[in-house]
């Protein structure tokens, strides 16, 4: 039985399973999309480039057939024209030839630039507009005759090579109905004077190729879509490849849970150092511990250095005891401290009362020691506001049954 699809999941998946085509049944993300892009796979469409190039072609010679048929009869009968002069020349016709060349080339110039500009466009409509080079690197598996065999046989191959086929049924009937029914003003052409030939000629050649440029714009309307949609079936994923691409998007859990676990030890030392300079530090007894510094001439207001809880603050308070500091136990407050502040921030204003009932308490404690004498005064009871107290139960609203 298949596994279940989990992003998290095991990765010992069988190592054929991404390329067995069978399980690319997920269809594919926007970044296996972009990233085929950077590789040159992008959706493109024969059908429509060949009728942009015929329809344009048509187009375009229908404005600029009187002009180009009148200019290629002056070609023409130019090119024929001799003369003693000319004659006695023995690059004379070298010369004639690449003249009538350039003259030719600026003739049929306005139609190939607009054909190729609009082959282009239709490439960009289909695809969108692409360069990479990725295409032009060799790649040997290409000549390996087994992945020829089956890029061959495959659903893309088979699908152009039909409608190829069908397309170049359709054009050949198409023109042979079109020949069929004209032959006779073909057969004319011959009777007639040059200029009237070529003239005849050109309205003979675009009416053959309006009926091939409809039947390329009938198979434009079925090929666009149909290769966009075999390009969105090529790239289709496997779980396998899904969950890496899921891993390289959001990171592999086991290192990003070791980086937070090593920035966590990190925080932690350096809280852990600042220990040692703090005036006081309360605790819960053994729930919550928190390091408290005030310095009247730099602060406002006492700030809190150190916090922590359960063995954090075990550690916070063997850390003080070391050092010297003083510990409180008042859990009311501590609990307070460790819910509404933040570390190197300064206390509440609610709880500046407190505090500075455990302070008074501390500088007497130092200064009875400092002169050798015993501690008269009790450890005091901060007075900690009910509602900052987490473990302080709510009071019923005013008008409530107790």
């Amino acid at each position: 039985m298949r596994e279940p699809f989990l992003l998290g999941g095991s990765e010992k998946e069988p190592q054929d399973m991404a390329e067995n085509a069978q399980d690319r049944q997920l269809p594919a993300t926007q970044r296996k999309i972009e990233k085929s892009r950077t590789e040159g796979q992008v959706a493109r469409s024969r059908d429509l480039s060949h009728l942009a190039a015929i329809g344009t072609g048509v187009a375009l010679a229908a404005v600029l057939m009187p002009w180009m048929s009148a200019r290629a009869g002056r070609l023409l009968a130019g090119g024929l024209q001799f003369d003693a002069a000319l004659l006695a020349r023995p690059d004379s016709m070298l010369l004639r030839l690449v003249d009538l060349t350039l003259q030719m080339g600026l003739l049929l110039a306005p139609l190939v630039g607009g054909v190729l500009v609009a082959v282009l466009a239709a490439g960009v409509l289909v695809g969108g507009w692409n360069f990479t080079l990725k295409p032009l690197a060799p790649k040997f598996e290409k000549i390996n005759p087994l992945a020829g065999l089956g890029r061959l046989f495959s659903a893309q191959q088979l699908t152009d090579t039909l409608k190829a086929c069908l397309l170049a049924v359709v054009l050949g009937t198409v023109a042979a109905v079109y020949l069929w029914r004209h032959w006779l003003q073909h057969a004319e052409l011959l009777a007639m004077p040059l200029p009237a030939a070529l003239a005849a000629g050109g309205d003979l050649i675009l009416g053959g190729l309006i009926p091939v440029a409809g039947v390329l714009a009938a198979f434009a309307l079925v090929d666009v879509p149909l290769q966009r949609q075999l390009l969105l079936r090529r790239l289709r994923m496997s779980v396998q490849e899904l969950r890496q691409e899921f891993k390289e998007l959001e990171g592999n859990a086991e290192v990003k849970s070791k980086v937070k676990l090593r920035m966590r030890e990190m925080a932690n030392r350096r809280m852990l150092a600042a220990v040692p300079g703090a005036d006081l530090v309360v605790m819960n007894p053994t729930h919550y511990a928190v390091a408290l510094k005030y310095d009247e001439l730099q602060m406002a207001a006492p700030r809190v250095v150190a916090k922590g809880a359960d063995l954090i603050a075990l550690r916070i308070r063997d850390v003080a005891t070391e050092a010297g500091v003083p510990v409180l136990q008042a859990p009311p407050l501590a609990r307070a401290l460790y819910a509404h502040t933040e570390i190197d921030q300064e206390i509440p204003a609610r709880l500046f009362g407190a505090v500075a009932q455990v302070l008074a308490w501390v500088y007497q404690l130092r200064d009875a020691m400092a002169r050798g004498r015993p501690m008269t005064a009790p450890m005091p009871v901060p007075e900690v506001p009910a509602d900052l107290d987490p473990a302080t139960p709510e009071a019923p609203e005013a008008g409530a049954t107790p």
